[in-house]
């Protein structure tokens, strides 16, 4: 059989002026460097809803920044529209996308079990209510005495890619459930690759799985990501079709039947380059799942983080300085207070591009947005130019929408003496 790989529609532009999908040929700017018409900024209804949205501006006025603002009822809806997509799949949220506890405890109640990272997440996710049944330690990088930790309070659940750490697990997690990453796919496609530190070849796997065997632990499933913000949806059809593999010479040839498959994450947010939605990933993800496997489809995890909380928040930043380099410089260097060390780290190498929206309009140049600390690494946008207003001054914000996810949790601690990115939750 022959699959059709899901494909991206042409990337529609969400303002700033962008054009072909997020590249904007030099051939055809200005000599000027300044655009002669109304701004073009990211429309607020492609990012929020109305009332969402509403709800954050109005928080967002009463605060100094910088500071993230996050819409509890978004992350609610995306939560449920992911329950409505994959019916058949448990949900264990990443923990680490934004480990506030309004976000936990939100999930919590709706039903979600949560894939921790270290014993820091695992105290705060119980120390919340949940159960350690509703946790899975999916880092494949981990001390035996975190794994003695997590065991102790329950957890039986654990990832592996690596024979040492498999033996860790046998020692210190003795019988427990064990699923082994295997590398994917996909580093072209997704905006923020993961597979070249995590996860070992399909020989691999099938070996570890045999080993936990007779090491007494379960041998329960296989993971895999394909990478976060991933836009080829065929990834996870190749993905899969190695896992099939797996699933079945495992069983012929050495009696183990695996009963789990961990589809991890790679749904992606809405940022300035528009994707598939949720619905296209579902529809495509399970018709593979059918045609390898039929009616013999296994349990399913998704560890979503980035797909439920990014859209759901917005960093607020202000005009820190505007300046340029020489006398007859062409773009505006714009400084705001905050930067790759206070929560935009995604920035590096330029891969997540955030929609920056401005209240102001008027004609249109581009800039350079670089950060407030004393690091020439901090500098968030140079070779991808945005276009924002001429009259933009030192004190006015900007609103960088879709900031949800992966923020406040790699906001450095005073770095310059600078404290951690604040965030509310309405």
């Amino acid at each position: 059989m022959v699959r059709r790989r899901g494909r991206t529609p042409a990337a529609k532009t969400a303002g700033l002026a962008i054009a072909d999908g997020g590249s904007y040929h030099a051939a055809a700017r200005p000599s000027t460097n300044v655009r002669k018409h109304d701004p073009v900024i990211p429309k607020i209804e492609d990012y929020y809803e109305a009332d969402a949205f509403a709800r954050m501006k109005a928080l967002a006025d009463t605060k100094e920044t910088p500071f993230l603002v996050v819409d509890t009822a978004t992350i609610a809806r995306h939560y449920d529209e992911l329950i409505g997509a994959f019916p058949y799949a448990l949900v264990y949220y990443a923990v680490k996308a934004n480990p506030a506890p309004e976000v936990i405890s939100l999930l919590r109640d709706r039903g979600s079990s949560f894939d921790i990272a270290s014993i820091y997440e695992l105290d705060r996710v119980l120390g919340l209510g949940v159960g350690p049944e509703r946790v899975s330690y999916g880092n494949t990088i981990k001390k035996s005495r975190d794994i003695r930790y997590f065991y102790e309070r329950g957890v039986r659940l654990y990832a592996t890619d690596s024979e040492a750490d498999l033996r860790n697990i046998a020692k210190a997690a003795p019988g427990s459930k064990v699923y082994v990453r295997i590398l994917t796919e996909g580093s072209q496609t997704a905006d923020w690759p993961l597979s070249r530190k995590f996860g070992c070849q399909t020989d691999m796997a099938m070996d570890l799985l045999i080993l936990a065997r007779e090491l007494g632990l379960d041998p329960y499933g296989v993971s895999f990501h394909v990478g976060s913000q991933q836009r080829d949806i065929g990834t996870w059809d190749a993905a899969i079709a190695k896992v099939k593999v797996i699933f079945e010479r495992l069983k012929e040839e050495d009696g183990i039947q695996l009963r789990m498959i961990n589809l991890g994450g790679g749904f992606p947010a809405n940022y300035l380059v528009r994707t598939n939605d949720l619905a296209t990933y579902a529809n495509e993800i399970t018709r593979y799942l059918e045609e390898d496997f039929g009616d013999e489809r296994p349990e399913i995890i998704l560890e979503p983080g980035r797909s439920l909380i990014a859209n759901a928040g917005m960093l607020v930043s202000e005009i820190v300085l505007v300046s340029r380099k020489s006398r007859t410089g062409l773009n505006r260097w714009m400084y705001v207070d905050v930067g790759k060390f206070s929560g935009l780290i995604e920035t590096m190498g330029e891969s997540i591009k955030f929609p920056v929206y401005t209240e102001k309009t008027g004609e249109l140049e581009e800039v350079v947005l670089a950060g407030p600390t004393c690091d020439s690494a901090d500098v968030m946008y140079e070779d991808h130019k945005y276009e924002l207003p001429l009259n933009l001054a030192i004190g006015d914000r900007l609103y960088w929408f879709s900031t949800g996810a992966y923020t406040t949790s790699y906001s450095a601690i005073e770095f310059n003496g600078f404290p951690p990115l604040k965030a509310y939750y309405v």
